[in-house]
């Protein structure tokens, strides 16, 4: 017992060298979904807090992220978050894809599917109350709107 202890801490040690690569991109605030659709400083904080983490180029990360194995639980959780939906670079989709992406969000706000529940662990300040969540999804479905608006006008 006590030989898989020691190797257990040894190998606990020796993952420390291997740390996560915390760089964000660079920011583009000329493709920030933010920026380009002026949406209201309320609402701004609510998606900053709640969502920028793990769905923009602007993660903050927690100190649990500088510990192996749970920093690269972290690091795969923010990949994966913006694969799914990058706010920082949401001008760079197509009016249907950020339609589409906009559906996505509306049902995953509603569903309370996010933030996941994981996340409020460490940001509490996440935790979206009902209030915001309405908020939320009402705007979504106003920038929604208005990005098919734009793609009627244009035929």
């Amino acid at each position: 017992m006590k030989k898989i202890i020691v190797v257990i801490l040894v190998a606990f040690v020796i993952i420390q060298f291997f740390p996560i690569d915390k760089t964000n991109p660079p920011p583009t605030p000329g493709m920030d979904f933010l920026k380009i659709k002026n949406t209201p400083e309320k609402i701004s904080r609510i998606i900053r807090t709640s969502c920028y983490d793990c769905h923009s180029n602007e993660t903050t990360y927690p100190w649990y992220a500088n510990i192996s194995p749970a920093s690269w639980f972290v690091k795969n959780h923010i990949n994966e978050g913006r694969k799914h939906l990058n706010f920082s670079t949401f001008a760079v989709y197509e009016p249907q894809r950020q339609i589409h992406k906009l559906k996505e969000s509306i049902e995953m706000v509603e569903k309370q599917e996010m933030p996941l529940e994981s996340y409020y662990l460490g940001h509490q300040d996440a935790k979206l109350s009902d209030e915001q969540r309405a908020e939320l999804v009402q705007y979504f479905k106003k920038i929604k709107e208005d990005t098919e608006r734009g793609i009627m006008f244009n035929k």
